[in-house]
């Protein structure tokens, strides 16, 4: 067995990202994805430029998935009241259909092990982790990094804290064909939650939302809910009113959960939202996945080069520079969220942004990080 083999269950931004990254370093990687590719995901679709510097450096061109390029933020309350406001870094837009894909491809190329099954069971003893799929096949390494999402299977068998807890959450997600600005990213507050809106490659309009169980429940599907609660926002009603749904029917998940989660668990470095989930109001969840398997690479890479002496000092640090990095950003998003919800706090935040609108821009610096880039 070679022990400086990386296992890394889960292949989307975060895992694949991370692969690409140990290639580059030559750590022989072996991904484990249940999906094939190319796939649709529940997602926003907007990354922030942040990830640019890190990308270049891996020899990502995002250029060539034609992705759309933001630069402005309209947000509205359920009532229609609009603030409009620059991204500090801007962003741009692209669907996980193309990129997912994409990531994948130069996984291979770069020489990446990818298996398409699903993980039953994994098993930590005598410093070496024992990974079994469902067709029994069975994978050993001394590191395995968590990019199995938002919630899995594998979150039950760890017993982790926050699977216990029935989460209050849904969202919805599809593609439309009509008219919206390729520079902006919309934000639109509705009764029980919030809609993100901005277009991705090939002209098409990604509509993603996010709604409390509690009022969806009342509606019989998607379609009421949508015409019933979301169109109550006149923003909302002339975007819909005025698209075209491009696929069969919307995705939709359930139990998202945004309680704290542990970057690690049983010795498995988790990465992405396994690590956990900001806010998709905050418009950052990609690019912060992006930037975890940054971290988590080179925590592995300084590990394998034993600048880093154990595993017992190999998770400490991974936390620490997990922590630094998302931990108020998190925190912050959570707040927002709070408040968006509360249809009288909404509003007393959104007079104070009207009087004061710079505090916008430093709301959103707040929920973003700098441009990543990579120490020489």
């Amino acid at each position: 067995m070679n022990q400086n083999k990386v296992v890394i269950i889960g292949g989307g931004l975060a895992g694949l990202t991370a692969a690409i990254h140990l290639r580059k370093l030559d750590i022989p990687v072996v991904l484990i994805e249940k999906n094939s590719y190319p796939k649709h995901k529940v997602c926003g679709e907007y990354i922030s430029n942040e990830v640019l510097p890190y990308w270049q450096w891996l020899n990502i061109s995002i250029d060539e998935l034609k992705p759309t390029h933001i630069n402005q933020l309209q947000f509205s309350t359920f009532s229609g009241k609009t603030i409009n406001t620059t991204l500090p870094l801007g962003g741009f837009g692209i669907s996980r259909y193309a990129l997912d894909n994409y990531l994948y491809q130069k996984a291979i190329t770069n020489g990446c092990e990818i298996i398409h099954e699903s993980v039953e069971n994994i098993h930590f003893a005598d410093d070496i982790f024992t990974i079994t799929t469902a067709t029994d096949t069975i994978i050993k390494s001394e590191i395995v990094l968590g990019a199995f999402g938002k919630r899995s299977n594998i979150d039950i068998q760890l017993n982790r804290n926050f699977i216990r807890q029935k989460s209050p959450w849904l969202a919805v997600k599809a593609h439309y064909e009509g008219q919206f600005s390729d520079k902006v990213v919309g934000l639109h507050n509705f009764k029980g939650g919030y809609c993100g809106v901005s277009k991705v490659e090939d002209n098409r309009i990604n509509i993603c939302y996010l709604a409390s169980y509690e009022t969806f429940k009342k509606h019989k599907d998607s379609d009421l809910y949508q015409k019933e609660v979301l169109e109550q926002n006149p923003h909302l009603k002339d975007i819909f009113q005025n698209s075209k749904l491009l696929f069969d029917k919307p995705l939709t998940i359930s139990q998202i959960s945004f309680e704290q989660k542990l970057p690690v668990e049983n010795h498995i470095l988790m990465i992405g939202d396994t690590a956990g989930l900001i806010h998709p109001l905050c418009g950052n969840g990609m690019a912060m996945a992006i930037h975890s398997a940054k971290i988590a690479a080179e925590v592995i890479d300084d590990f394998f080069k034993e600048k880093i002496k154990n595993r017992i000092a190999l998770e400490q640090i991974y936390t620490h520079n997990w922590n630094k990095n998302f931990k108020s950003r998190l925190r912050t998003g959570r707040i927002l969220a709070n408040i968006l919800l509360q249809p009288k706090l909404s509003n007393i935040a959104f007079r104070i942004v009207m009087i004061a609108p710079f505090l916008l821009p430093l709301i959103i610096k707040k929920t973003h990080g700098k441009p990543i880039t990579i120490s020489a």
